[in-house]
């Protein structure tokens, strides 16, 4: 077995998957949408800076997360960007699923 070939195989599976096509359509008809593709691009930037405070072990800024709120809310009014949100959360839940099992091979190697 070739490893190599096996990953090829592995990616090709991962874009035939229903996860990553659906993904894949959902994200054209965003790009399609200004206001929908700012709204998902400012909850991305809004989300990284609050996860980076609680890394940090700092309290988000309230302004911050009332920004968030307002973002969301917007958000849940538009069954597009419903649609977004469940196909994202639905392809990355078995990209981890993907990495949990790739992830196996190194804790195994390094004694985790």
């Amino acid at each position: 077995m070739n490893v190599y070939d096996e990953a090829h195989n592995l990616a090709r599976a991962i874009k035939e998957s229903n996860e990553y096509i659906e993904y894949s359509k959902v994200c054209e008809e965003v790009e399609k949408d200004s206001n929908l593709s700012q709204m998902i691009k400012e909850i991305r930037e809004i989300s990284f800076k609050v996860q980076a405070a609680q890394v940090s072990g700092e309290q988000p800024d309230a302004e911050l997360m009332s920004r968030l709120q307002n973002v969301y809310a917007m958000m849940a009014s538009n069954p597009q960007a419903g649609r977004y949100i469940e196909a994202e959360t639905r392809f990355q839940l078995m990209m981890k699923d993907v990495l949990e099992i790739l992830g196996e091979v190194m804790g195994s190697m390094f004694g985790m």
